[in-house]
């Protein structure tokens, strides 16, 4: 559950700050948001590796993602987060669900800062090379409190789309996200962003 939170737990700055940003990386990021905020709906397959930071892969999981407007859920196995667009609910897949309002969580990765380009408000970033059919972009968090040092991201040139992110965290360790498919006309119904206590097991605890 770690690793998953990672990407759910990612302001205002100064012009100063604004001005350290990288106009290329810019571009091709303005496009990404551009591409996510014209679709009706997201859904992607992800899979997620953890590296330690002595460089042995921890293994793999698989992740699913829907997305539309500022609501999302997100699933790896009995493992669950909802957000509603007010609150977050994240279950650990056995009995206890944290409930985190949008705004406690405003300092974490969620799908729509990782997936739409939109860091303006908490990264500087600058494009790092543009060899083959990828832009890679390095971000580095303004506040440095977050618990991860930089996000490196790989954009597809031709689709604009954020094909994976490579998450270094305090420890020197690596979560790497790599999106397998990526739908923006997904048809999502509404109530696959609307919590539910009853589907979970009946002795589940909340925390909030």
């Amino acid at each position: 559950m770690k690793q998953l939170l990672l990407l759910v737990m990612m302001a205002s700055i100064s012009m100063v700050a604004l001005a350290q940003n990288d106009p290329a990386a810019k571009k091709v990021l303005d496009a990404v948001g551009a591409k996510v905020k014209a679709s009706k709906g997201i859904s992607a397959a992800c899979n997620l590796v953890s590296i330690s930071s002595k460089g042995k892969q921890n293994g793999s999981k698989s992740i699913s993602v829907l997305m539309k407007g500022e609501k999302y859920q997100m699933k790896q196995g009995k493992m669950e987060v909802i957000c509603d667009g007010q609150n977050v609910y994240s279950f650990d897949g056995d009995k206890t669900i944290t409930k985190t309002s949008v705004s406690e969580s405003a300092n974490s990765l969620n799908p729509q800062k990782l997936l739409s380009g939109a860091y303006d408000k908490d990264f500087t970033y600058k494009l790092l090379s543009t060899p083959g059919s990828f832009y890679e972009i390095e971000m580095k968090p303004i506040d440095t409190r977050k618990n991860f040092q930089k996000v490196n991201l790989f954009v597809d040139k031709a689709k604009s789309t954020i094909s994976k992110a490579r998450i270094l965290d305090k420890s020197n360790n690596v979560t790497e996200l790599k999106i397998q498919n990526m739908n923006f006309n997904a048809a999502i119904p509404e109530n696959s962003f609307v919590f539910n206590k009853a589907k979970y097991p009946k002795d589940t605890e909340i925390l909030d």
